[in-house]
């Protein structure tokens, strides 16, 4: 009888609950899988919504994983100069099967120097930080580069998760799963990207969220510095 495989998934103050959830619900599904919520102590954890998360292992006490995966969100900024967390992350690298990400967790990876010489997605608005960590970056949903499979923005999360469960599975096992979750998106409007989306829009969100991008940009900015000083 094989070993199940072991599936963790990083939880931490401020994530954006859909990176997360998404993929969580897609890995659920799969016969024999054991799915961890990883972070530094086991107590609810806020996220970038209503939802307060539960961990279910610590740093200390996870296993070796087969697949660790970031997920993203405002409070990813905090972990790219948290040694502790990348730290996790390189112990785990070193024997995962796949290493991966959500959003901006590639961010994450990539202050980790996980992500180096290789092609990766993340949120359209983050694309031009990942070159900052040596990271090749990829206008698509799902990038799949050797072991590294990372998704793009949030929603991408599901095709991720469906991408790599056909991977370490198979496609009818991943299609299936996709048909329990009636998976059959069809958005309400073509604005998902900002190659579609209205330029008033475009313009309105640019402008909401440019604050959190510089200060993004600065953290990215702090953790490629201290990555090339450390190699």
């Amino acid at each position: 009888m094989s070993a199940p495989l072991q599936i963790g998934l990083l939880v931490f103050p401020y994530v954006t609950q859909l990176d997360l959830t998404g993929p969580v619900q897609v890995f659920s599904s799969v016969p024999g899988a054991k799915l961890h919520l990883i972070w530094k102590r086991i107590e609810p954890v806020k996220s970038d919504s209503v939802l307060v998360l539960t961990p279910t292992v610590t740093f200390a006490n996870c296993p070796q994983l087969d697949v660790i995966c970031v997920p993203g969100g405002y409070g990813s900024d905090e972990l790219l100069n948290d040694e502790e967390v990348l730290s996790f992350l390189r112990r785990q690298a070193a024997d995962a099967r796949y290493i991966t990400s959500v959003c901006t967790g590639s961010l994450v990876l990539g202050a980790a120097g996980l992500l180096k010489g290789y092609h990766a997605a993340t949120h359209w608005s983050a694309m031009d930080m990942l070159p900052a960590f040596g990271a090749i970056p990829e206008k698509t949903r799902v990038c799949i580069d050797r072991n590294r499979v990372t998704g793009g923005g949030v929603t991408a999360g599901i095709d991720f998760a469906l991408r790599l469960v056909s991977i370490l599975v198979d496609r009818p096992t991943a299609e299936a799963i996709q048909l329990r979750l009636e998976y059959n998106p069809a958005p309400p409007f073509d604005a998902g990207s900002p190659d579609t989306a209205p330029a008033g829009v475009l313009a309105q969100i640019s402008e909401r969220i440019a604050p959190f991008k510089q200060r993004r940009a600065e953290a990215v900015a702090r953790a490629a510095a201290r990555l090339s000083e450390s190699m």
